[in-house]
């Protein structure tokens, strides 16, 4: 083909695709369609140019057009590879976590039904080899997910479906390619019928391939990336070629499965990336990929619509039958999955709730696309597939896109509209009813100063202000209709809960484009704030909070890489994690004491006083706990906040700095020359304060241990010797502990935080200093308390020999273990690490009585001596204040209530 003709083309098809949009937003169709209806349309009419005999002057354009090198390995190597990869940078992995039992039921437990039922009823109807027909049913199992995202944000959807559906669309891709490939290696070899287990036997290894490939070209990726750091087209350039080379490596050289080694790498370099990589090169990143993928998405649309024409060329009337039994089977696979098995993960609390409605939207709008027409374009251009199992598979393929494009393409708009997924709540009618009169008294406010600062036309002026009261008229008088009054105080607080959690997103991504935290920080940030909407949405007041306090918890990756560290040694996870948390809690804190102006700014003023004094109430509880959480880590490792506190003054001073150049340029105080100098070396400075200053993980017990009363007086060997015995644990709030009817073998003291114990009916909290576990130890009996945290708590766990041997050692100690069980059992009083400095029992002397004088009368005879005390036995006073309490008792009387307030139950 001629390049000048190609170049001209490819030009013309950029042109399509920028008025695509306008068109498909003028239509109300979805983007994909329109992109497709050009495709066919342009093949359609070059195919007719070519038969038609009205005129032969267009005949060389048209046979350009039909002689365009389009191939299957075009869109496998050339497009899929840059989509699939920049879904991944987009995606905001931690989220999606929370909802992985959902996605990866719809990506690839519904893969493998669809393609099962799709395959075993169309072999069942058209007496078709079993092989070819799983081969249709992998090829028509991957979705398009724009269509349905697209309206779902338009309509503001809640994030959570968008995000289980973008997810879906990801993992449907790779599992159907996957499976594609696999029977496509059936075909070629012309197994018509192998068992389901020899089947499905290679697909772990495609997938367990194509993972380790991505995972090692994109650490590659990333160590050549950090190597140019300075360089942000190289770098740019690295991550063009990462996808490509995890695609082919894994195709070509270890037989996995491509696509699986795309999303491998992005996810890895998505989770990986903003902390090793500068903020605003990963920000420029992620739109040059934005950019190349909306390219990508809308040629591989358009060029594989392209082929549509052709594909059914050979069409017969009894293939129009099977495109509807491949219909119906696909539409009762996808019913199973959304209908059944997701109410049934629902019930086992694994998966979140999606209601009915969009449950439907998501079955009607799993549209079908480019990559359904690339697989089947593969099947027809192999040479190694007989002629009419190529024709059948390009015709049901095809078949069953047009049908997804033109029938559920273009009324996926009207059935959400009749669902009433687009319709605004009651509640929320009546807030926006609200909101837009306090915006328009703002307004008008502000217009009115504004206009006495231009003096402009009194006529002008009056006539405006005419116009403005009576729409500001219209809505106080909406805002108070009666309609109104459902909004009750609960509702507001969820409301304000809301707007509060969306207004500390936008104070994370200003401090984010302030640099002010790191990518990686402000991603975690964004992912705890989109928690709390979502949890304010659907729990209210106990969601919200339930959100925020799993912000502030240890999760499980943490104990792993504690685990990690005090098992095996290796520490590496764990002093990233721990220096994450330190930023984190820091960046938290000042992010939270903004949003008090917000609630009084805004809130206040749209829900009432009520409203916003519980937000404040419940902004400075987050507050509280951030400090208690930053608290212990300051006490486990001094110093290393103050430093990271220092870096923050830096970066807010070079962020500061900056500003004033570029004001001083504007201003023409200074040229571009100066300016570019300056700017140089506030690059450079700033290339300093973004390396983390390192966290030495060396549990300093010793000096947390210092700050204990109870070895205030231990001397600085013995403290060391006590360091090395000790064990430090993190809990989350809510955990507990220590349980009921267990062996006591350990005492626990408090560094940080608070835990509540529950002893025989009676609830008692313990703070930092205190300990608990003592009388268990001490008695060597099973222990009769329930000790949970209360919030996030860091302890010093010593085993009963160290214990013992400390006990020996510190006054302070053995003072608070006897107060602790004053009124405790002898046994435990006359312990020998307790008795030390004791104070001695009083000993009762006889009685002396005097000799008789002679001279006076005897006296009556004196009363027996008390026998004197065995020297085994104790004095009776001792005896009769050291009656032994029931087991309960004692245990009730091991810690000592700090003033704590005590709960009966």
């Amino acid at each position: 083909m001629d390049l000048v003709l190609l170049t001209t083309f490819t030009a013309l098809l950029f042109l399509l695709i920028a008025a695509a949009e306008p068109v498909a937003d003028r239509l109300s169709l979805p983007y994909s369609v329109i992109l497709a209806a050009l495709g066919i349309l342009i093949g359609g009419g070059a195919i007719f140019l070519l038969r038609t005999e009205l005129t032969d002057a267009l005949n060389p354009v048209a046979e350009a057009i039909l002689a365009l090198p389009i191939r299957a390995n075009v869109f496998l190597y050339v497009f899929l590879p840059t989509l699939i990869f920049q879904a991944t940078l987009e995606m905001n992995v931690r989220r999606m976590l929370d909802d992985w039992v959902p996605i990866l039921t719809l990506a690839v437990v519904a893969v493998v039904v669809a393609t099962l039922t799709i395959g075993y009823t169309l072999a069942w109807v058209s007496g078709l080899p079993l092989m070819v027909c799983l081969l249709v049913g992998s090829i028509v199992s991957t979705t398009d997910p724009s269509a349905v995202v697209s309206i779902f944000r338009s309509i503001s959807a809640p994030k959570r479906l968008a995000r289980i559906i973008e997810g879906e669309s990801l993992l449907n891709d790779a599992a159907a390619i996957a499976l594609f490939g696999l029977f496509m290696g059936f075909v070629m070899l012309g197994v018509p019928n192998p068992s389901l287990g020899e089947a499905l036997g290679g697909f772990p290894q495609l997938i367990l391939g194509g993972a380790a490939v991505g995972w090692a070209v994109a650490r590659i990726a990333l160590m050549l990336m950090g190597m140019f750091h300075r360089f942000e087209l190289a770098q740019i350039s690295v991550s063009v070629a990462a996808p490509y080379l995890a695609y082919i490596g894994a195709e070509r050289l270890a037989g996995a499965s491509g696509v699986i080694a795309v999303v491998a790498a992005g996810i890895t370099l998505n989770l990986m990336g903003p902390g090793r990589l500068a903020p605003a090169f990963w920000v420029n990143l992620r739109e040059v990929w934005r950019l190349l993928a909306h390219w990508a998405g809308a040629l591989i649309f358009i060029l594989a619509a392209l082929l549509i024409p052709r594909l059914m060329g050979d069409l017969r009337a009894g293939d129009l039958g099977l495109v509807v039994v491949v219909v119906l089977a696909a539409f009762a696979a996808r019913a199973i999955i959304l209908f059944l098995l997701l109410p049934l993960l629902t019930g086992l609390r694994l998966s979140p709730k999606i209601e009915r409605p969009y449950r439907i939207a998501i079955m009607w709008g799993g549209l079908r696309g480019a990559v359904t027409l690339a697989l089947a374009l593969a099947v027809t251009e192999s040479l190694r597939v007989p002629v009419e199992t190529k024709r059948l598979v390009g015709i049901l393929a095809t078949g069953f896109t047009l049908f997804t494009l033109i029938v559920q393409g273009t009324t996926l708009r009207y059935v959400i509209s009749l669902l009433g997924l687009d319709k605004l709540s009651p509640l929320d009618r009546a807030l926006s009813n609200q909101v837009v009169a306090v915006a328009l008294q703002t307004v008008r406010e502000e217009v009115s100063s504004t206009t006495e600062k231009y003096d402009l036309t009194r006529e002008t002026v009056r006539s405006e202000a005419k116009r403005f009261a009576a729409r500001l008229d219209a809505a106080v008088e909406r805002a108070e209709a009666e309609d109104n009054a459902e909004i009750l105080d609960r509702d507001r607080i969820t409301l304000g809960l809301i707007a509060l959690a969306g207004h500390e997103r936008e104070v994370i991504l200003q401090r984010f484009r302030e640099r002010a935290i790191s990518a990686r920080l402000s991603e975690q940030a964004l992912f705890d704030a989109d928690r709390l909407i979502e949890g304010a949405r659907q729990g209210g007041r106990v969601g919200y909070q339930r959100a925020a306090r799993s912000a502030l918890s240890y999760g499980p990756s943490f104990r792993l890489a504690a685990f990690l560290r005090n098992r095996l040694g290796i520490s590496g996870p764990l002093a990233r994690m721990t220096a994450d948390r330190f930023e984190m809690l820091l960046a938290k804190r000042l992010i939270l004491r903004d949003l008090h102006g917000f609630i009084d700014r805004r809130i206040r003023r749209i829900h009432g006083r009520r409203v916003a004094e519980l937000l404040h109430e419940l902004l400075n509880r987050r507050i509280e706990a951030a400090d208690t959480a930053l608290e212990g880590l300051r006490l486990q490792y001094p110093g290393y906040a103050e430093e990271l506190e220092r870096r923050f003054i830096r970066r807010t001073a070079l962020r500061l700095e900056e500003r004033e150049y570029a004001a001083m340029r504007e201003d023409g105080l200074i040229g571009s020359e100066v300016h570019t100098e300056l700017m140089s070396d506030i690059a450079q400075r700033r290339a300093a304060t973004e390396l983390r200053p390192r966290l030495d993980l060396a549990m300093r017990r010793n000096e947390l241990a210092r700050t204990l009363p109870l070895f205030a007086d231990l001397d600085e060997p013995e403290l060391k010797r006590l360091s090395r015995q000790m064990r430090t644990r993190y809990v989350n709030a809510g955990q507990v502990i220590v349980r009921k009817d267990t062996s006591s073998r350990s005492v626990y003291f408090v560094a940080s935080g608070a835990v509540e114990q529950e002893v025989a009916g009676q609830t008692t909290r313990l703070g930092r200093g205190e300990m608990f576990g003592q009388m268990g130890v001490l008695t060597r009996r099973v222990r009769r308390a329930e000790v949970r945290a209360i919030v996030p708590t860091t302890l010093l766990i010593l085993d009963e020999d160290g214990f013992r041997r400390v006990l020996k050692r510190s006054a302070a100690l053995r003072r608070a273990v006897r107060d602790s069980i004053a009124a405790g059992s002898a046994d435990v009083l006359r312990l020998p690490e307790l008795m030390i400095d004791a104070p001695e029992p009083a000993k009762i002397e006889p009685a002396k009585t005097e000799p008789a004088k002679p001279e006076t009368p005897p006296a009556a005879p004196p009363a027996p001596e008390p026998p004197a005390p065995k020297p085994d036995e104790p004095p009776l006073a001792e005896m009769a204040s050291a009656a032994p309490d029931a087991p309960e008792q004692q245990e009730a009387r091991e810690p000592k209530p700090l003033g704590a307030r005590v709960r009966r139950g």
